[in-house]
């Protein structure tokens, strides 16, 4: 396979690999399944596409440092999310402190400004020649190959969104927030307005069995308890579009206004009182959604008139 026909494949394959990638983390069940899939045949497609690069890349290194340098780097941070990638499907979770995915998602995130570098830097144009018959049938014996490679590959069993079954809930927060210290005694949570304490809300005893599925790669099924959030919200507020639902630490996240009766501020966890990891006083619960959408030290609800989509797909807190 010719040098700039290898360079397009690679980049449309780690295109199609951070997109899938990126698109999976929002959704749960077959719909985040069927995504994935792609995402892993996009990574077996590189691996295969290895050798050819590899003759490439032995006549980059001859090439100015500072091209170099960056290609290095670049080849690198793919691989590594590459490796860490396969550790995971295999069954692999943990490493240390941080998880499979943690390393594989970070690394990918590493290297977006190198893909983006080498794309204005060192564009690969295609040429008519490229465009053969013989080349297109080498592209699909590839994708033919990372399709085969997908299903005969050993993988550990996991959940359609490719997470793993934990026997807890594993105290996390979404990237650069942290566990939060709070004073129940001084603490009250704003509700369109109202201002509600911790014993008014430990007064309820709604529940709900639900999955929390976590982008960091695990899943767990847990009982929460607490009160549905539409029984808190006073009649006016269901003329509101959205309701934004904010943490102490300024992370939120929006839902439709038809979403109340299916949202808990929870209160406890498998009957006990919730810990500061996750989330004490009150955290929400999402039954159906991942975890990045359960805010934790929940702080304020408000109705407002903004629509439920305005917001970012994942939150840039």
């Amino acid at each position: 396979m010719r040098g700039r026909l290898t360079n397009v494949a690679l980049l449309c394959l780690l295109v199609a690999a951070f997109t899938s990638g990126w698109v999976a983390f929002e959704l749960s069940g077959q719909p985040a399944r069927a995504v994935l899939v792609i995402h892993a045949a996009a990574g077996v497609a590189m691996v295969l596409l290895v050798p050819w690069k590899a003759l490439i890349a032995r006549r980059g290194l001859r090439r100015p440092w500072p091209i170099r340098w960056a290609s290095v780097v670049l080849a690198v941070g793919v691989l590594i999310s590459l490796a860490f990638g396969f550790v995971h499907s295999f069954g692999r979770q943990d490493i240390g402190y941080l998880t499979a995915m943690d390393f594989h998602v970070g690394a990918a995130l590493a290297v977006v400004p190198f893909v983006l570098w080498h794309v204005l830097a060192r564009p690969a144009k295609l040429r008519a020649a490229d465009l053969s018959r013989r080349n297109f049938l080498k592209g699909a014996a590839l994708l033919g190959a990372s399709g085969l490679g997908v299903l005969v590959l050993p993988g550990a069993r996991r959940a359609p969104t490719g997470s793993f079954s934990a026997a807890y809930a594993i105290p996390t927060q979404w990237m650069f927030d942290v566990t939060q210290e709070v004073d129940v005694n001084t603490w009250s949570l704003q509700v369109a307005g109202r201002q509600l304490t911790y014993n008014y809300l430990l007064s309820f005893d709604d529940s709900v069995t639900a999955v929390l599925d976590c982008t960091g790669g695990w899943y767990s099924e847990q009982s929460w308890g607490g009160v549905w959030l539409h029984r808190l919200l006073p009649p006016g507020a269901s003329a509101g579009s959205s309701i934004n639902v904010r943490s102490e630490t300024g992370y939120s996240r929006r839902f439709a206004i038809d979403d109340a009766p299916r949202l808990l501020l929870a209160t406890r966890l498998d009957g006990t009182t919730l810990d500061a990891g996750h989330g004490f006083p009150v955290r929400l619960v999402v039954p159906g959604q991942r975890g990045f959408t359960w805010v934790k030290w929940v702080s304020s609800v408000d109705a407002e008139d903004l629509p439920y989509w305005w917001q970012p797909p994942f939150p840039l807190q």
